[in-house]
């Protein structure tokens, strides 16, 4: 490798880091804000065993894939934190087990250094599958305070910028709330467009489309590509409601199945390697949506989020 090229992935590294610790900063402050103004339910007895445990067992296997520690894993906590803040369960090992699998998919499951799965949804996802009468994704323990709105999108637009990942929310709000009032508005007389803008004064619901949405390890990287993937989340979520009525699980339904297509979009150039990948990808997505159709056929569950 030349000496310029080994510089130019150095610095690349080094930017990478940065912005994964100006994510983790923005997710800890969501979590103090939920803690002190909204409805997290965890206490910080909990919360400090989740981000240890997560720390710990995330540098266990950055050991075993390397034999060596040779960096902080920042984006470890942001999958924390991330489950912390959508998932309710009355068991704390329900979530670190979850999370214990979103980690190991996260270094075992790759293709090339390429990710099939986001770690905070897929842990999510796990949970549902495995744990679904003792662990739910809810949209409301961050409440629905717009102060704390505008300052969590005042947040994800800093970052969004330096991930160059701005185009997917901007193209799944304008998507989501065209194809809701298409397929679920026009089609039923009770719906009011009124519903559909409520969900986004849920300030889980934008730190879901600024944040988990837009993960550039699992997001592609063309801005026609970023397109593509958000308009697929948008549809397929739409049509979950659909047919199916609205659950909150079916945004992170359409994350989970659209995110496996990513290596095959950011490799599609590379002929050599296509072949298994796209083998590789429609096995997951097999897979993926074998674990969407036994959630999908459980009962739906309510919460109500009280102070």
């Amino acid at each position: 490798m030349c000496m310029e090229c080994a510089h130019e992935e150095y610095y690349a590294t080094i930017s990478f880091m940065l912005l994964q610790l100006h994510q983790v900063f923005n997710l800890l402050l969501l979590l103090f804000i939920g803690k002190y103004i909204a409805h997290l339910y965890l206490s910080w007895v909990s919360i400090l065993v989740v981000i240890l445990f997560t720390v710990t067992i995330e540098h266990l296997m950055i050991y075993i894939k390397t034999d060596r520690i040779s960096f902080f894993s920042f984006s470890s906590l942001s999958t924390a934190v991330g489950v912390m803040l959508m998932m309710v369960t009355p068991h704390l090992w329900i979530i670190l087990l979850v999370i214990a699998f979103g980690l190991f998919q996260k270094h075992f499951l790759q293709y090339r250094g390429e990710h099939f799965f986001n770690p905070s949804n897929f842990a999510l996802m796990a949970g549902l599958l495995l744990f679904y009468n003792d662990a739910h994704i809810v949209l409301g323990q961050l409440g629905d305070n717009i102060g704390v709105e505008i300052f969590i999108i005042s947040l994800g637009i800093i970052i969004l910028y330096r991930a160059q990942r701005w185009l997917i929310p901007i193209t799944f709000v304008v998507s989501y709330l065209l194809l809701q009032y298409i397929f679920i508005v026009k089609n039923d007389p009770v719906q009011l467009m009124e519903m559909i803008y409520y969900r986004f004064y849920s300030v889980s619901f934008i730190v879901f489309i600024l944040f988990m949405l837009t993960d550039p390890k699992t997001t592609p990287q063309k801005y026609w590509h970023q397109l593509i993937f958000a308009l697929m989340i948008a549809l397929g979520a739409t049509l979950f409601d659909y047919y199916k009525g609205f659950r909150v699980q079916h945004l992170f339904m359409m994350l989970f199945v659209s995110s496996i297509l990513v290596p095959l979009l950011n490799n599609w150039h590379k002929k050599k390697q296509i072949k298994i990948l796209v083998y590789i990808s429609w096995t997951l997505v097999l897979l993926a949506l074998g674990a969407i159709i036994y959630i999908e056929i459980q009962p739906p569950y309510y919460f109500e989020m009280d102070k």
